[in-house]
């Protein structure tokens, strides 16, 4: 029995990275997967194929998920064409890093817009459905820099907290209704992102980590299939760190 058999999730950004890895180990536990992605067309379709031929229904979505509109839209079309939405998986995000005397307004704003506040889009898009069906289960994506902070990057560690503190509030909102909401945070994973950093860098950072070594996107993703699972029936308003030990 795979454990998401007949589920239908919507995961955002998930044409690479952790996105990515998350929409494959889904379809490979049987849920139909609906995405977004906000440029690489080639590689959404990419995606696209290879869900299908692990014999869900899969449909990638060009969609904005910082847009409190296109993200409403995508909640509709995504109910019209997969007929419910159990899951949904916040996982778009960015990064413009740099100290705080030289950040600008603009770089702080559009971090916590994509980060933070698609998050609120997109959980107040899928509520009314989720509400109806008096079941599902929210995951978002925060990071251990929004557990304990970076040098370097107030404004995305300001949006991982918060994602936080909305998911806590979301749990408390929503859980008589069987609506859970948990956060996964990330710690080093290795992704094409980091495939181009200085290998020295990067060697130094596996020293650190007490399982000596970088996580992959499937690591994040079999703790994300626990959450969306029935598996974690009883489990909502936590951050479980998925980080090879960094933060212990």
């Amino acid at each position: 029995m795979k454990l998401l058999e007949g589920k239908t999730a919507i995961i955002t950004g998930a044409s690479r990275g952790i996105g990515r890895g998350i929409a494959q180990v889904f379809a490979k536990q049987g849920a139909n997967v609906a995405f977004t992605y906000s440029s690489s067309v080639e590689a959404a379709n990419e995606l696209e194929n290879e869900l299908k031929a692990l014999g869900i229904k899969a449909r990638g979505y060009k969609s904005n998920a910082a847009s409190f509109d296109e993200a409403q839209k995508l909640a509709d079309d995504v109910v019209a064409e997969f007929g419910s939405i159990d899951i949904l998986v916040n996982n778009a995000g960015i990064t413009k890093d740099n100290l705080l005397m030289r950040i600008t307004e603009e770089d702080f704003d559009t971090v916590i817009e994509v980060n933070l506040k698609s998050v609120f889009n997109m959980t107040k898009a899928v509520q009314k459905t989720m509400l109806k069906q008096r079941k599902g289960s929210i995951i978002n994506m925060s990071s251990v820099v929004g557990v304990k902070g970076n040098a370097g990057q107030t404004n995305y560690a300001a949006s991982k907290a918060g994602i936080i503190g909305f998911s806590k509030s979301v749990a408390l909102e929503l859980g008589s209704r069987n609506i859970r909401s948990n956060v996964i945070a990330p710690g080093f994973i290795e992704t094409e992102m980091t495939a181009k950093l200085d290998e020295e860098v990067v060697k130094g950072w596996r020293a650190g980590i007490p399982l000596k070594r970088g996580g992959t996107p499937e690591d994040v993703a079999n703790v994300c299939v626990f959450l969306a699972s029935d598996l974690s029936a009883y489990v909502t308003g936590q951050t479980i760190n998925v980080d090879g030990g960094m933060l212990t």
